[in-house]
């Protein structure tokens, strides 16, 4: 039965680009989990915490891209050998400074937000919506989080751009 009324054929890019974003995800949330066991240092407690909550919020989206998979009919990939060949986002040393741990989780962002963007495209040439709202979601809570995570290695210095604070110049 085809309660999606989408061709299985069209949904192919979608499924697979589903799939690899959801094997980007899974070694981002293990390079989490490394920060978090060998956070070191001042901002340690900060840190800590910071890295729990990324990680919790990349195993929700783990199992809601693996259902959305499902959803559209097809079976989501489940093992790491596979996540490995086919993920953007590289397996990292949990030996870093805090700056180091930062700029790899930024780093990682950005393979996930140029994914899902990728997502994005294929689910809009098949009108898929539910993908769209489902990646749309997760696209503008990574962005924040990416901009917090920037702001955090900031030195006190620096500034955002300032250019639309004078328009009239």
């Amino acid at each position: 039965m085809n309660y999606l009324e989408m061709s299985d054929k069209k949904l192919v890019p979608v499924v697979w680009e589903l799939n690899t974003l959801l094997a980007d995800y899974h070694i981002y949330y293990q390079n989490l989990r490394n920060f978090h066991w060998n956070i070191l240092g001042k901002n340690f407690f900060e840190l800590h915490e910071r890295f729990e909550q990324l990680y919790t919020d990349a195993r929700e989206k783990i199992d809601e891209i693996a259902e959305r998979i499902l959803t559209l009919q097809y079976h989501p990939i489940s093992r790491y050998g596979e996540y490995m060949q086919i993920s953007s986002i590289e397996e990292c040393s949990g030996l870093k400074s805090d700056e180091e741990m930062i700029e790899e989780i930024i780093r990682n962002h950005t393979i996930l937000l140029r994914q899902m963007k990728i997502v994005i495209i294929n689910a809009q040439n098949v009108g898929d919506e539910g993908t769209l709202d489902l990646i749309g979601g997760y696209i503008r809570k990574l962005e924040k989080s990416s901009w917090m995570l920037a702001a955090w290695s900031k030195k006190p210095k620096e500034y955002l751009d300032t250019a639309m604070l004078n328009p009239s110049k």
